[in-house]
């Protein structure tokens, strides 16, 4: 079997991978994708390989950087404090070994609304701003999901130029 077939089928792998991690958190997202369509091109080499990676990875890039901006952008509109993050990074992380799956989801957010009780005294407005950080971090993880999906499709066409051209 040709090596670049090998790096191929392991590529479109890591890339599913990749799709899955930018919504489940323990599995790595965007940065997989970006060192694989990477890995991928610089074997495969041509001119199909390489912009189809390239065009992935800035995909990729986007994606990634829009979630963080978006999730980033929404705490600091909330004024939600390191404090309350670090606790609801440690409750999800407790979350995950208690509560198989979605475990990660359900501990960060009752830490985040316990953190921000614990800061602002009143449960309306900590459940408020709680709500809406989770909500921008669900619109970033679901930006991040597009892009990464629109890199791995990319991807495929990069596979399909690559082969029919060789």
């Amino acid at each position: 079997m040709d090596i670049q077939i090998i790096i191929t089928v392991v590529a479109g792998l890591l890339l599913a991978v990749a799709v899955v991690g930018t919504i489940v958190p323990v599995l790595p997202g965007s940065l997989l994708a970006i060192g694989t369509l990477l890995a991928w091109g610089w074997v495969l080499g041509g001119p199909a390989a390489w912009w189809c990676a390239g065009i992935g990875m800035a995909l990729a890039l986007v994606g990634w950087g829009a979630s963080t901006v978006l999730t980033g952008r929404n705490l600091k509109q909330q004024q939600i404090p390191r404090g309350s993050i670090a606790l609801a990074i440690a409750l999800a992380v407790v979350g995950m070994f208690l509560i198989p799956v979605l475990g990660l989801f359900i501990g960060f957010a009752v830490g985040l609304v316990l953190g921000e009780y614990g800061r602002r005294r009143d449960f309306p407005a900590a459940l408020r701003a709680s709500g809406s950080a989770l909500k921008a971090m669900g619109l970033g993880v679901l930006v991040e999901f597009g892009c990464a999906a629109m890199a791995s499709s990319v991807w495929m066409i990069g596979v399909i130029a690559h082969f029919t051209t060789r």
